[in-house]
């Protein structure tokens, strides 16, 4: 099965170490489970610097896989950890079995809940107008004594060198330690590369769908699809207008190159 990639991911202040990449279609995705990411996560934030993580599963390995400088923004965040379950079967398959899906959603709650007594703070940027309010306020109340410092909802269309400005002055202002970042991939994985030298937050987190699941705006899963790699046939069935493209070619797609990776007919570099 394909080889590793021979680049590792940041580690936190307990991260326990370097963490390995396994190389999925050129993308070095990191070899760890839920709690190592968490605190690595929290380490950079102790240490009051870090970086942005990509929270990547099939989707965003296929889009990285057409589109080179997206792969290299993957290549070059602090973590990227594995979404999807495939990606987890795969890291699993290049002999690293303490391998867990980080999921975005699960992710954000279980930051969340650790952080109360930790005082951190978070920001919440993404989601269609009101969004990131309803969001805020159900978290409010699933974890009080949760610290958001702010939120905002960008215009879908492009934004102006002064409102992007405005906009990281307004973040730096509100001065989070995590910055969750609501855009969908590839989206949020290009603001946050873009952006992660201009905020003086530690953290940038790409969770996607996460803000609409606990904003109450979407269904998740059942547990059961999420952990037998399902959850994308439920997500199209949810909404098969918009993701029908996504899952019906790329899901495909990712098995035939990951075919042509593993018995090494084919090379992808990161």
């Amino acid at each position: 099965m394909g080889s590793r990639a021979s680049d590792s991911c940041t580690p936190g202040r307990d991260g326990g170490g370097e963490v390995a990449r396994v190389n999925v279609l050129g993308v070095g995705v990191c070899a760890l489970g839920f709690d190592q990411a968490l605190r690595i996560i929290e380490g950079w934030i102790d240490a009051g610097t870090g970086g942005y993580v990509c929270v990547t599963g099939v989707h965003g390995v296929m889009e990285s896989l057409q589109d080179p400088s997206l792969r290299e923004i993957h290549n070059r965040a602090g973590l990227v950890t594995p979404d999807g379950m495939p990606l987890v079967w795969l890291s699993r398959l290049h002999g690293f079995r303490h391998v867990e899906r980080v999921y975005g959603p699960d992710l954000m709650l279980a930051l969340c809940r650790r952080s109360i007594a930790r005082g951190t703070r978070h920001y919440l940027y993404g989601g269609a107008e009101g969004v990131p309010e309803r969001l805020a306020r159900r978290l409010g109340r699933r974890f009080p004594g949760l610290n958001i410092v702010g939120g905002y909802s960008p215009p879908f269309r492009s934004l102006s060198p002064k409102e992007d400005a405005d906009i990281v002055r307004r973040i730096n202002e509100a001065r989070p330690d995590v910055v969750w970042v609501g855009l969908s991939t590839p989206k949020q994985e290009r603001w946050m590369a873009t952006h992660v030298d201009d905020l003086t937050a530690p953290v940038l987190i790409g969770v996607g769908a996460a803000f609409d699941f606990h904003a109450g705006l979407k269904p998740q899963a059942p547990l059961w699809m999420q952990h037998g790699g399902l959850e994308w046939l439920f997500r199209l069935l949810s909404e098969p207008r918009r993701l029908a493209g996504r899952y019906l070619v790329n899901n495909p797609r990712f098995l035939w190159h990951t075919l042509l990776q593993g018995i090494r007919v084919r090379r992808y570099e990161p």
